[in-house]
């Protein structure tokens, strides 16, 4: 299993960026799929989700500003993240399963660093 993410970078508060997990080596069609993120010397906090099916689920904080989407034919996920906010800056990852288990298999990203600073 390999995960990689992209698409971080620094931005302006009221910024957007679109983040990229490119999956392999498990059927990514048949997988949820979460962002999760860590920001420095905090937990790791759930983003948002998707289905096999598309469905998907925010935490409040990303709700109306994040849209997770994607794409099987790419095995990829992506983090649409629109009117970003200094309070978003952290380190995010993709990683396999839903709200309830995400991360449970340990498979995780290196990681890309998002930082929303003026």
């Amino acid at each position: 299993v390999q995960l990689v993410e992209s698409g971080g970078g620094l931005v302006q508060p009221g910024g957007s960026l679109r983040l990229s997990c490119a999956a392999s080596g498990f059927t990514f069609s048949s997988t949820a799929m979460t962002w999760a993120r860590q920001a420095s010397g905090l937990g790791i906090e759930w983003v948002s989700s998707i289905s096999r099916l598309g469905d998907t689920y925010y935490a409040d904080s990303a709700k109306g500003r994040f849209t997770i989407s994607r794409d099987n034919a790419k095995n990829t996920v992506y983090l649409q993240m629109n009117s970003l906010k200094p309070d978003d800056t952290a380190v995010y990852y993709c990683t396999i399963g839903d709200k309830s288990d995400y991360g449970s298999g340990g498979y995780w990203g290196q990681g890309t660093q998002v930082t929303v600073s003026s």
